[in-house]
């Protein structure tokens, strides 16, 4: 009897190469998920300002960027792959960070977890404006449904229409710059690497955060507790650094269109940790508005995975389908 008779065929189910995606995005957005609520204990009681936080989190995690491509000897990006770092870096580590610094001085985290519950269908439409897709129209319905919903959820919460804080403008702020940053990573983690985009964009933000750094701590040394030390050093190492490796990583594995779906469960794990890590009451009204917004946010998402493709023609060796390349929420 030999190796390849029936008798003692040898077959193995490969494993789908999408799950390698899934899971690392999955490892992403489970860190992700940390960020509001170590934020928001990093900024209480004012013992860190909101700049230092938001601009000193960018500079630890360039230190740690910078020896990894030191170390590695990444090659840098070149001509038009710094514009789009610098998108990353104008979104990702400069804009998201800040913005929410200062917005959750104001508002409790699972707030804050709501309204940054439309980043993936935000992510969604900047993906497809970037890349000239021709999603179907339940794609713009889902997406304009998902942003009236966050809206309404803080007009609500500030105390009825026409009192939308100036935290929640921060929130929404954030959502925008961080959306197209995200889109903007995705694809170039395709051409220069997921960890690598993410390090070069911490290294080219790290001048002008180091001079926000340094100006925080002159205008107010910071003098927090051990545990909000220690939420700062994870919002730096974790949020920072590790967590987009992890994202970017799955992003560009892929396929991306069904790999960023998973960033749909970090709001409801965010506002899982603000109950408890923070004590935080959730009431029905939070509830209610996660569970809109991020079923207005799948919606979306799913409705450009059906998008119609710009008229090409392909062929072999032609390049896969936009929703392949581009990612939706990331």
């Amino acid at each position: 009897m030999k190796l390849n008779d029936t008798a003692t065929l040898i077959s193995a189910k490969p494993i789908p190469p999408g799950s390698f995606g899934l899971w690392w995005a999955l490892l992403g957005v489970t860190v992700f998920s940390f960020t509001v609520p170590f934020t928001r204990i990093a900024v209480e009681d004012g013992s860190m300002s909101p700049l230092f936080v938001g601009a000193g989190r960018a500079v630890a995690a360039a230190l740690l960027a910078g020896g990894a491509l030191f170390i590695t000897r990444q090659k840098a990006p070149r001509g038009r792959q710094w514009i789009q770092v610098g998108v990353v870096a104008g979104g990702a580590v400069a804009g998201f960070p800040l913005l929410t610094s200062f917005a959750l001085t104001a508002v409790p985290a699972s707030h804050g977890a709501v309204v940054i519950a439309a980043l993936p269908a935000a992510t969604a439409v900047a993906a497809v404006l970037r890349t000239g897709e021709r999603p179907v129209r339940s794609f713009w319905l889902a997406a304009g449904a998902g942003t009236l919903a966050a809206l309404c959820f803080a007009l609500f919460q500030g105390g009825g229409f026409g009192t939308l804080h100036g935290s929640d403008l921060l929130l929404f702020a954030a959502v925008i710059v961080c959306a197209v940053g995200y889109a903007e990573g995705g694809i170039l983690s395709r051409s220069l690497g997921s960890w690598q985009t993410i390090s070069w964009a911490l290294v080219l933000a790290s001048p002008l955060m180091a001079v926000l750094t340094g100006l925080a701590v002159a205008q107010q040394p910071p003098a927090g507790t051990a545990a909000q030390w220690g939420a700062f050093a994870y919002l730096s190492a974790a949020s920072m650094f590790l967590g987009f490796i992890a994202w970017y990583r799955g992003l560009s594995i892929g396929p991306m269109a069904q790999v960023s779906q998973v960033q749909l469960a970090q709001p409801v794990m965010t506002i899982c940790w603000a109950a408890v890590i923070l004590q935080e009451s959730i009431g029905w009204q939070t509830v209610l508005g996660g569970v809109t917004v991020v079923g207005c946010a799948l919606l979306a998402v799913r409705a450009r995975n059906t998008s119609v493709p710009l008229p090409a023609r392909v062929g072999a060796g032609s390049a896969p389908p936009a929703a392949d390349r581009t990612p939706s929420p990331g």
